[in-house]
């Protein structure tokens, strides 16, 4: 594995970073230790006009605020009682976002064993839920640049193969429901379980 991603990785259109997300590395450093996944699983949202974005219409909230600035920089926001991640992308003042779904477990698996009540390794990070948990990634992250430290994102691996899809968990967004804005590394056993 190489060195950190710089902000200009990036600053290109939002389904294209989305897909080239697919295959790096989420870091988490805790108490001198990496935690780390392999991406394996995205999703795209591009407000104002994606009727399942937070930023539809141009919505900007004290929640949504962070979407309207540079790429690059963590939006976490919580769902239930999971942190979820995602990255800022699109221009300033255009609100885009990509949830990261799924990582590949690997550093610091027994770490995350621990934090996720020792499930199997095989499902303690197929999710976007899960993998917070997993990396101990919380609400404390929200607004930092993920190309820094201590949560951030490094050269990893070249995806074989990429598929794309539906969104999932989208409901009562009318056509949004079937944008084909997921992208995952094909038949990866750690890809989320969706429609």
């Amino acid at each position: 594995m190489k060195s950190t991603i710089n902000k200009e990785f990036f600053l290109k259109p939002t389904l294209q970073l989305a897909k080239d997300l697919l295959g790096t590395k989420l870091v988490h450093i805790i108490d001198g230790m990496e935690v780390s996944g392999i991406i394996v699983e995205t999703e795209a949202y591009i407000g104002p006009g994606d009727r399942a974005a937070h930023s539809f219409q141009n919505r900007r909230t004290k929640r949504t605020e962070i979407l309207f600035h540079e790429p690059g920089l963590i939006y976490t926001y919580q769902m239930h009682t999971h942190t979820l991640i995602n990255v800022v992308g699109g221009e300033v003042n255009s609100p885009h976002a990509i949830l990261i779904r799924a990582l590949e477990p690997l550093d610091g698996i027994e770490k995350m064993v621990e934090f996720r009540k020792n499930q199997p390794i095989s499902n303690l990070t197929n999710g976007p839920g899960k993998l917070t948990k997993a990396l101990n990634i919380t609400m404390s992250s929200y607004g930092k640049p993920i190309w820094e430290p201590p949560v951030y994102i490094t050269e990893g691996i070249e995806p074989k193969d990429i598929s794309r899809g539906p969104r999932i968990g989208i409901e009562n967004t009318g056509e949004a429901r079937d944008y084909p804005w997921r992208f995952w590394i094909t038949d990866n056993k750690f890809v989320s379980k969706g429609r």
